[in-house]
């Protein structure tokens, strides 16, 4: 399982997870869904105290990922395949351009 926080203009916005299945869920945080109910991250995804689920990786992360030469470097500098879409979120998107950026969540036995 990998997860990440995602910031949405530098306030926690909720926790993407990567099931050991492969599954995809984004949960906004408590806090977040009380103080901004109208600042969601895509209109696909409002925002809402339920888990959004998904056997793909949600199109609005999907969109911050390199692509083409970019991606071809970020690939081979961290030995990345370029098929592991969390992978790349998680080593490419802490800096992003626009409002969403991406932090690892490092496991406490790492």
């Amino acid at each position: 399982m990998r997860q990440a926080e995602v910031f949405y203009k530098d306030i926690l916005a909720g926790i993407l997870t990567e099931t050991d299945e492969g599954e995809y869920k984004f949960q906004y945080d408590t806090e977040y869904v009380e103080k901004y109910p109208n600042q969601f991250l895509t209109f696909s995804m409002p925002v809402r105290k339920e888990v959004y689920s998904e056997n793909r990786l949600f199109p609005v992360f999907e969109g911050l990922i390199p692509e083409g030469w970019l991606l071809d470097i970020a690939s081979k500098n961290w030995k990345i395949n370029k098929n592991d879409r969390m992978g790349l979120l998680l080593a490419c998107c802490k800096n992003c351009i626009g409002a969403i950026s991406i932090e690892p969540i490092i496991p406490k036995d790492e």
